[in-house]
């Protein structure tokens, strides 16, 4: 029996990293989606930061694995798959792909591949990008094309993660409908309410407004619960106010 192909998890590479508050942010982000490994080339104030770990907001893991290394070169030793992001090409004539082809390509591949983000103020460096084989392009709008780093490894991980059986926030059952008796009892205590007060005035046009009344009431699925609510603060309502 043929082993099935496994398809490792891709590396997330920070180039030159000024801030160690974006650090935290860009691991923090990093294990909302199932990635834990982080690479640092020569973060600026060096490494550990006492401002990454607040700012990772519990994803301390990420931050206590996290290895350092002095180039990218060594940063990507064991990766053949090297994916650059970037907006600006530099004049290096490379393949240029969207985070969701990146995410599938890396899905496919059986080895190592790396996802490269630059500093936070210039992005990466010409020779940077002609490491990758690949470019990793956000289409996003050209009127303010600002994203953070935090916010660019978020949507590189989002698209790799759509390939992972992650778990999803529980479901919870929307409880039945009310009967009609019920809204027919919640309609009729609110008609007699507003009998009173002349807001059923002018007679001839009565009928069509309750007819609306009743379409509203009955509109939006009311469960029982909620029904037994609005009946209570219509009770309430119709008692005399207190001083």
């Amino acid at each position: 029996m043929t082993a099935p192909e496994v398809h490792p998890k891709p590396v997330i590479v920070l180039v030159r990293p000024q801030l160690g508050e974006n650090i935290g942010k860009a691991a923090r982000a990093m294990l909302n989606f199932g990635l834990t490994e982080l690479r640092l080339v020569a973060p600026r104030d060096g490494w550990p930061n006492p401002d990454a770990g607040p700012a990772a907001a519990g994803a301390d893991r990420v931050l206590a694995e996290a290895s350092v290394y002095d180039s990218l070169a060594e940063a990507v030793f064991d990766c053949p798959h090297v994916y650059a992001t970037t907006v600006r090409r530099r004049g290096v004539t490379k393949p240029v792909v969207t985070p969701a082809i990146a995410a599938d390509e890396v899905h496919a591949q059986s080895s190592r591949s790396a996802f490269v983000f630059g500093p936070e103020r210039s992005g990466l460096e010409t020779d940077d990008v002609a490491l990758a084989r690949t470019i990793v392009t956000v289409p996003i709008n050209p009127e303010f094309g600002s994203l953070n780093l935090a916010q660019a490894v978020m949507v590189l991980a989002y698209e790799w993660s759509k390939g992972e059986a992650l778990a999803s926030p529980p479901m919870r059952d929307l409880d039945p409908p009310a009967p009609q008796v019920e809204l027919e009892g919640l309609y009729g205590e609110l008609e007699a309410m507003l009998a009173p007060t002349s807001y059923f005035f002018p007679p001839i046009r009565a009928a069509v407004t309750k007819r609306t009344l009743r379409s509203i009431l009955t509109k939006p699925g009311w469960n029982s619960g909620e029904v037994r609510t609005l009946r209570g603060v219509l009770s309430a309502l119709k008692k005399p106010i207190r001083d």
